[in-house]
């Protein structure tokens, strides 16, 4: 008995592919680490099933600049930390499903602390 193949392109194979939860958390730490400048290492991530639906969720403590008296360019007043972190949860959550493929419910960032960003030398 042989297998047809009816021209170019991928056949269609019985079985299932998984993606492990350790492979889900370490992505959603990439993204994060990228989407809020801070280490990978610094990022906690917790996945919760939420009715078939992954919920996210983020503790990292988040990058601010330098505070200099005088200086006019270290703080955007407008850009507190709360406002940052609600921001950056919609680019979290559309890198990690292009990424991933993954449904997401929702997005959930604790801020655990602030870092000093540091300025990048020309």
């Amino acid at each position: 008995m042989s297998a047809e193949n009816h021209g170019p392109g991928p056949r269609t194979l019985a079985g299932h592919t998984r993606v492990s939860t350790q492979a889900l958390s370490s992505s959603a730490r990439i993204i994060a680490a990228e989407v809020f400048e801070v280490q990978p290492g610094e990022i906690r991530v917790a996945l919760n099933d939420e009715y078939g639906a992954l919920a996210l969720g983020l503790s990292l403590p988040m990058p601010i600049s330098p505070l200099v008296y005088g200086r006019t360019d270290a703080v955007d007043p407008r850009e507190s930390v709360l406002a940052r972190a609600r921001d950056a949860r919609s680019d979290v959550r559309d890198r990690f499903i292009e990424l991933t493929g993954s449904h997401i419910s929702r997005v959930d960032v604790r801020v655990t602390g602030v870092v000093l960003r540091r300025r990048r030398m020309a």
